[in-house]
């Protein structure tokens, strides 16, 4: 396919932007729901019993810690569940943050909640901690599926830690992050059956079925049914598989009315391609192109992984997608110049801002660094831009420096910042895009704010899992 494909279609029609006080509502959530969770346990006694005692104090300690962790496991699920206007407003990146911030205190809470309860009940009992751990175990109701709940978060929690990941194929590691459903499921008998401040109080058990049911239908709704009619509505398949470069391919997308997908260049979507065994892991790959008519395009780097299958797709083959997520759109663009630098195959969603934004001939800026020169993809695509939109293209062709940087090794000495404003002489006024790797990414954020450009007009978003 040629790229003149790119102007087939009528124009797409505008989307809505979302509202600036989601930022403000959905943390303002989160941060209510743990102070109603406070105010349940204070209400039934919580304070008066952790003052009563050693023993009697351990326990409601155990209680509090232990429905913190509860409450923020859900609103990890919440946050898993990319819920579309929440997604848009703060991106993949800071919601991901969240996710491991929200998930590692509830886990050390919950540990916390079974330490301090055990403690608690063999003080109250006269009982050895261990005797009685293994009593509460084998003899409440619901505690069985709550040991079972622990094993497989401790199973998450290990496997999300930085140096576990790095030893995991994305794959293995999407897996077993699933697991994190399954124990907050296994964990809700032992709270709905011995749950002191859920049985006991009629406002306690309003607030949890609502919390337990809200995230349920966040993930029912987000996860799997908006993708599934979304999936099902625009049908979309593989019509032509393009190599751009040694290890990079383009998949041309076909669909129905694609020009109606709420979908902003620069975005993603987890994709499926229904090959057989892989098919049910979503792969996040953004729009190089975005949909025209009856068209859109990935662009895919060869990783390792089941990215390597790209390139042997079939034309015909049904693709299921899911999103579009991603905040690296024209909503921050404040319409005036903007310099995007990508580094490697993260030239793939600024080549879609490069062909959407509305910005006049001479206010883009690109700069697109690779090791080769065999590793520049859409050079053809890009000079064409550069003569009929005016963008000034500039191509950092080189390996690396023996530092950290975001130049190529042979303009190492040249501060970053002045490379910054010799390539880009008004950045300083400009909104700034990044994509690439997340170091190459810091080298670059921290030139940009040498050169004078503030925090809120550069955008990026990190795609390591």
């Amino acid at each position: 396919m040629s790229a003149t494909v790119l102007d087939r279609g009528t124009p797409r029609r505008p989307l809505p932007t979302a509202p600036g006080w989601w930022a403000d509502l959905a943390g303002s959530a989160a941060v209510l729901s743990l102070l109603v969770v406070v105010a349940l346990w204070t209400a039934d006694r919580g304070v008066q019993e952790l003052l009563s005692g050693v023993a009697t104090g351990l326990t409601s300690a155990g209680r509090l810690t232990g429905l913190l962790s509860a409450d923020l496991m859900l609103v990890q699920v919440v946050l898993m569940a990319r819920v579309p206007l929440v997604e848009r407003r703060f991106g993949q990146d800071r919601i991901a943050r969240w996710h491991r911030l929200a998930g590692f205190t509830s886990f050390h809470l919950l540990l916390a909640h079974v330490l301090l309860t055990t403690l608690g009940y063999a003080g109250t009992a006269r009982e050895n901690p261990v005797t009685q751990l293994w009593l509460l175990v084998t003899g409440y109701p619901g505690m069985l599926l709550a040991t079972a709940a622990l094993a497989l978060l401790v199973l998450v929690v290990v496997t999300s830690v930085r140096a576990a990941r790095r030893r995991l194929r994305y794959e293995s590691w999407h897996l077993l992050h699933l697991y994190a459903y399954l124990g907050t499921g296994l964990a809700l008998p032992h709270q709905l059956w011995t749950g002191a401040d859920f049985v006991s109080s009629a406002a306690a058990r309003a607030y949890w079925w609502t919390a337990y049911l809200g995230a349920l239908g966040s993930v029912l709704v987000f996860r799997l049914g908006l993708p599934a009619y979304r999936s099902l509505r625009h049908r979309v398949e593989v019509a032509a598989v393009v190599p751009e470069a040694p290890g990079v391919t383009s998949v041309w997308l076909r669909g129905r009315d694609l020009d109606r997908l709420p979908v902003r260049a620069g975005q993603f979507f987890g994709w499926r391609f229904l090959t057989g065994p892989g098919w049910s892991r979503a792969h996040p790959y953004s729009l190089s192109a975005p949909p025209t008519g009856d068209l859109m395009r990935i662009t895919v780097k060869d990783l390792g992984d089941d990215s390597s299958r790209v390139a042997t797709l079939r034309p015909g083959t049904r693709v299921l997608l899911e999103g579009p997520y991603g905040r690296l759109t024209e909503e921050h663009w404040r319409g005036g110049g903007i310099t995007l630098l990508a580094c490697g195959i993260g030239v793939t969603p600024l080549l879609a801002l490069l062909r959407e934004l509305p910005y006049a001939p001479g206010q883009a800026v690109l700069l697109y660094r690779v090791r080769t020169p065999q590793e520049l993809v859409f050079r053809a695509e890009l000079e064409r831009l550069a003569v009929e939109r005016g963008v000034s293209v500039h191509y950092l062709v080189g390996p690396r420096g023996r530092q950290p940087a975001w130049l190529p090794g042979y303009a190492a000495g040249l501060p970053d910042a002045e490379a910054l404003r010799r390539l880009s002489p008004d950045i300083a006024d400009h909104d700034v895009y990044l994509c690439g790797p997340d170091g190459w990414v810091d080298a670059v954020q921290a030139a940009t704010r040498a050169a004078g450009v503030p925090e809120r007009h550069v955008h990026h978003e990190r795609f390591a899992w």
